[in-house]
């Protein structure tokens, strides 16, 4: 058992130098204040035609820190892993439109009440029905569920069909799928400016009023400073500039003034970048190290030890009886709890190595079965150990039959690096994402998106066929 020992000492060595983080998450530099914002969310937190982020909250969070002698660093991240970040230590404070609530309140620190707003009933046009709040009452409205607004659309009696953002439930709503969207009233009318052509109106607004605020770890501390801030720019006026800008007169006109084919060629580049510099080494790291894990696993899996054969199995039972994404929030959201913290990019890398070793491993071992016990016994008639049999006789072999269904795991690895973006790994569909941001024009940025992965899909595709020619002519049947 030799070449299984070398596997395990190889990947402790690589546990060694990508092992985690302290018990706690890096410390903020002194000055510098960590703030939590999902960079997609029109309005209050996006990036502009130049990629710069801006939006509302950004502008708000970071006026009051220059107030209270701090710099602030953000970190992008989806609003579904908003507070598991927060909570995790991955940064110091929420700035995203928390919307202020009892239940929020016990649970963490919420600072004074920097914008109220009111919400609107988005209907299709031409319905209608929908007069008042009341009248959603028995209607499906399409809404995220992390939202404050879905809580007011059920209050309503509406039935809530949940939906990760509101372009999706504005998207489904066009399409006749749902009847109704409660949401902000200012997303709701910047929604409407930026795309005429939706055949969607506003119907109503709500009596509910939203009272946004910023979010911070129970008992943080920071509180006190953030509110004192807000004073300070409320009291010279930066705050009232602010809102101008983003709510006033004209706002959001000149930055959707370019047409979608702009979008598309500025984002280009970007796009590719985020290809060449997360998406494909994270695809390259993960799968090596996963087929090293799968080798483990494999011979383990044969082994006639019952204790070693069982681990294996209940390790593979694991990793494919569980969503990947779950796998990627336990690793990086959840190992924090518990004192283990990693770099986005680290986490990512665990959590795709350990999946790809589960599903390999499986092949690896059905590769080895298919090699004839004949083989195994030529080999030791001519004086070969297991060590060396394994590796010029079995394995090669194995590798022949292995090779279609590896690089089929391979591929959908590939696309599978798209769920890296929940645990804030700016890779090819966060950046599509936020590029269409701005304009609400998901749709072509997501096909964009998909002809990245299906170019780098087709490459590894002639790549499986070049190595199958190679195995055939080499590799005796």
């Amino acid at each position: 058992m030799s070449v299984l020992r070398r596997v395990l000492l190889a990947l402790t060595a690589v546990l060694l130098v990508a092992g985690p983080l302290p018990a706690q998450a890096d410390p903020a530099p002194p000055g510098v204040l960590r703030v939590g914002t999902e960079g997609v969310y029109q309005v209050y937190s996006y990036h502009d035609d130049a990629g710069r982020l801006t939006g509302y909250d950004v502008e708000m969070i970071t006026a009051i820190a220059e107030k209270i002698g701090k710099r602030v660093e953000f970190v992008e991240t989806p609003w579904d892993s908003m507070m598991a970040g927060l909570e995790s230590g991955r940064f110091d404070l929420v700035a995203n439109q928390v919307t202020r609530s009892d239940e929020r309140a016990a649970k963490y620190d919420l600072s004074d009440t920097y914008l109220q707003t009111g919400g609107s009933i988005l209907v299709r046009k031409g319905d209608t029905s929908v007069r008042s709040i009341d009248d959603i009452r028995g209607k499906t409205a399409a809404q995220s569920i992390t939202s404050s607004w879905s809580g007011v659309a059920e209050k309503a009696g509406a039935r809530i069909e949940a939906v990760n953002s509101f372009t999706d439930a504005a998207n489904v709503l066009a399409q006749g799928r749902v009847d109704v969207v409660v949401n902000d009233t200012g997303v709701v009318r910047n929604y409407l400016k930026v795309t005429p052509g939706a055949p969607v109106e506003i119907a109503a607004e709500t009596p509910d009023k939203s009272e946004s605020v910023f979010a911070a770890r129970k008992n943080s501390g920071l509180l006190p400073e953030i509110n004192r801030g807000l004073n300070e720019i409320r009291a010279d006026g930066t705050a009232a500039r602010i809102s101008d800008r983003f709510f006033g007169a004209g706002a959001q006109e000149a930055a959707h003034g370019s047409s979608t084919w702009d979008m598309v060629r500025r984002n280009l580049v970007p796009m590719a970048q985020a290809t060449v510099t997360k998406t494909i080494p994270l695809t390259a790291i993960s799968f090596v190290i996963g087929l090293a894990i799968a080798l483990v696993v494999a011979l383990a899996r044969m082994s006639k030890r019952r204790a070693v054969s069982g681990l294996a199995r209940g390790y593979i039972s694991i990793i494919r009886g569980t969503p990947l994404l779950v796998q990627l929030v336990i690793i990086f959201y959840g190992l924090p709890l518990a004192g283990v913290v990693f770099d986005p990019f680290l986490a990512a890398v665990i959590a795709f190595s350990l999946n790809v070793g589960g599903y390999a491993a499986e092949i690896i071992r059905a590769a080895i079965g298919a090699v004839p016990r004949g083989q195994w016994e030529a080999a030791t008639t001519i004086g070969m150990d297991y060590r060396t049999s394994l590796r010029r006789i079995i394995l090669p072999q194995a590798a022949r039959t292995a090779t279609p269904p590896l690089a089929n795991t391979l591929i959908s690895l590939v696309k599978d690096t798209s769920l890296a973006s929940a645990i804030l790994v700016t890779e090819l569909f966060r950046q599509a994402q936020i590029a269409a941001a701005p304009t609400y024009d998901f749709f072509i940025m997501y096909v964009v998106a998909a002809c990245y992965y299906w170019v780098i899909c087709l490459v590894l595709s002639l790549l499986q066929s070049r190595l199958e020619d190679r195995f055939e002519r080499y590799v005796t049947r």
